[in-house]
């Protein structure tokens, strides 16, 4: 079986393997813990150690197997990129298992490869789904004077295995596309530099190769959809610092894919190409790969919007013009940080021509029209129930003043904005504000856009 029937075999067993619950990516320290402390004392899969968060959450480093090239994987640094976390249980599963098809494959990884894992390196960030840990720090920045017990956690493990290769795992921003093109980087890679000089001796060559077999994997599975890092040298970093102590480190971000908002296609891919590079490690055969193929993997550029509004024409004191619309949804989550609604703002506006959305509206034939705002003040939130807001929405309504609302959460299901005064209504046509406006064609609303999202009307 050759590499690219392997990793097809691999993406197809994913489904066997899957930890099925973690079902989204809000999960959080408890559910991993609860996973961990539930693995067979006498599997192939050991607890090494346990250090301590900020606020005390145990940090886990985990091993598998006694071969003679090390690794060290390592997710979550950041809160809420939780997307490798989901992967590497899988993984867990994958290597504790038995009497199949990848028997062969799991003694070749035990035998020549030691594993270790420090999943949810920020237990106190993923509670919160934040990126920044409990004291509001990046991580990501602390590898110089590490201030905080995570730094010194991932440092001391890095340094107790002196690790040859150093897997960084990380999400990065679903509005980052591959350059020059509407393909979203699904999976982005930079081997980090680790000087000023951008300088690649035989440590980063080394990610580079194995970069090369990750990002052929991605392409077997979800073709131009692989973007590459700017390598310029940060030195606070830990993947730019890995590397300048001697572990050959790859970064991995896992970006947008159209219909994966909660990252369970994208945990697929990581599980496949993890596993492929194991394989590649294992054998040697990433040491086949060229330079150049990593450099030839084009560059990361951020250009995408959930949505973008072409052509739409909008009136001006200087007469009729013809823009752009592009929105983005932020999620707004509530203190406990399971629940969420979207709150849009408008990114840009103009000739977006060299942007691209998820989802795209031509709208050459529309007029813009702006929301109106409903005349009565509503007394409570349930009032709406009273209301026909079908035929409010046909006559451009879509704003509602509520003094007494608590909690935006009350009414994001709803095709309205509601909002406490009206000096909280901000949906004028430009960037920042909240994207709630109609399209009309000869003199009749046929869409609305409410808080960035597309409604048809008299549907």
């Amino acid at each position: 079986m050759n590499a690219q029937q392997h990793a097809g075999a691999l993406y197809q067993a994913h489904d066997k393997f899957k930890e099925e619950s973690l079902k989204n990516r809000r999960f959080k320290h408890a559910d991993i813990k609860s996973l961990i402390q539930n693995i067979d004392k006498n599997g192939p899969i050991k607890i090494i150690e346990e250090g301590k968060s900020v606020e005390g959450r145990s940090i886990f480093h985990l091993k598998y197997g006694q071969g003679k090239t090390v690794l060290l994987l390592w997710s979550q640094m950041h809160g809420d990129e939780p997307t490798a976390t989901m992967a590497l249980f899988d993984i867990f599963n994958f290597l504790s298992g038995s009497s199949d098809a990848f028997d062969d494959f799991r003694k070749v990884i035990r035998e020549n490869l030691t594993l270790h894992f420090i999943p949810m390196l920020n237990p106190d960030g993923a509670d919160r789904y934040q990126r920044r840990n409990a004291m509001n720090v990046d991580l990501n920045r602390d590898a110089q004077v590490l201030e905080f017990p995570e730094s010194k956690f991932l440092k001391a493990v890095r340094d107790a295995t002196n690790a040859d290769f150093g897997f960084n795992l990380h999400d990065q921003s679903k509005y980052y596309n591959v350059d020059k093109t509407a393909n979203t980087a699904a999976v982005s890679f930079l081997a980090p530099a680790y000087n000023y000089e951008k300088e690649i001796n035989s440590t980063r060559q080394k990610a580079m190769q194995t970069i090369v077999v990750m990002n052929e994997v991605v392409q077997q599975i979800l073709p131009g959809h692989v973007g590459r890092y700017n390598d310029d040298f940060e030195p606070r970093a830990f993947g730019d610092n890995i590397q300048k102590w001697g572990t050959s480190t790859i970064l991995v971000e896992a970006g947008g894919i159209r219909g994966d908002d909660e990252k369970q296609f994208n945990r697929k891919i990581h599980f496949t190409m993890l596993l492929s590079a194991f394989k590649a490690l294992a054998d040697g055969s990433y040491q086949n790969k060229e330079v150049a193929a990593y450099e030839d993997i084009p560059k990361n550029d951020r250009k995408m919007a959930d949505l973008i509004i072409r052509n739409l024409t909008v009136k001006s004191p200087d007469g009729l013009k013809t823009m752009d619309v592009a929105i983005q949804r932020e999620e707004v989550q509530n203190e406990s940080a399971t629940d969420f609604y979207y709150k849009s703002k408008i990114a840009d506006l103009g000739d977006l021509s060299t942007f691209f959305g998820y989802q795209e509206f031509e709208a050459s034939a529309f007029n813009y029209k702006r929301a109106k705002v409903y005349d009565q003040k509503l007394a409570k939130i349930g009032d709406l129930k009273n209301l026909d807001l079908n035929a409010l929405l046909n006559q451009g309504i879509s704003e509602f003043i509520c003094p007494g609302m608590k909690e935006s959460f009350e009414i994001s299901s709803l095709p309205v904005n509601v909002h406490k005064s009206a000096e909280e209504v901000d949906i004028d046509l430009k960037p920042e504000s909240n994207p709630s406006f109609f399209l009309e064609r000869d003199g009749v609303l046929e869409y609305g856009i409410i808080n960035g999202y597309m409604i048809q009307l008299n549907r």
